[in-house]
């Protein structure tokens, strides 16, 4: 009994070096795991989905479209940020940093969720007759929406193109408070999507 409890003990040793040993990573993995984007590609219309209050996603659609990518950038809208529509806030943030309004399209919903925000926005897309489009959105977001949107609307083609987070790098996350929400919050809402809730 003695000899078990001992070889349990420097197991247990073992385990807890090797954990602080690979400890990054491990926690890389973690965070690389949500990152799931490419290389922009030619598209028919670029969607920027809602969710990001510092303006990185706007403003990676809208150097898209300046750099040739896509004509327009449609901007997903929902309603709550002091009782305004998010691409109410977007778009001119874009216009501040030198981006003309004739590239942008207000795209207004009540999505409360990427699942919602899919629903909203895929029958616009096909009203439009895009068939290509750029899904921008931060860098953790991105496997969970390109699954999302190609799930909603398998007929169209979704080239994923992350945004840049100043606070969520897949090496690094951990290492500030925002990083460390922003993982839990997001392997929260991927389990969920997982079982179905």
């Amino acid at each position: 009994m003695k000899h078990i409890s001992r070889i349990f003990w420097l197991a247990a040793l073992g385990a807890g070096i090797l954990v602080l040993a690979l400890h990054a990573t491990i926690l890389g993995a973690l965070g690389g795991y949500l990152v799931q984007a490419g290389a922009p590609e030619k598209a028919d219309v670029a969607l920027v989905l809602a969710g990001d209050f510092l303006g990185n996603r706007i403003l990676k659609a809208a150097s898209l479209v300046h750099d040739g990518y896509a004509p327009k950038v449609m901007v997903s809208g929902p309603p709550g940020v002091y009782g305004y529509f998010e691409s109410d806030l977007a778009i001119p943030f874009a216009l501040k940093h030198g981006y003309p309004e004739a590239d942008f399209l207000n795209f207004k919903n009540q999505a409360h969720s990427t699942v919602e925000e899919a629903h909203a926005a895929v029958p616009e897309l096909r009203r439009m007759g895009a068939q290509r489009v750029l899904l921008v959105t931060s860098n953790f977001h991105t496997r969970r929406s390109g699954r999302i949107f190609r799930a909603m609307a398998p007929d169209l083609i979704f080239y994923v193109v992350a945004a840049d987070d100043p606070y969520f790098t897949q090496q690094g996350w951990w290492k500030n408070r925002e990083g460390r929400k922003t993982f839990v919050i997001e392997w929260m809402k991927t389990v969920a999507e997982w079982v179905g809730m």
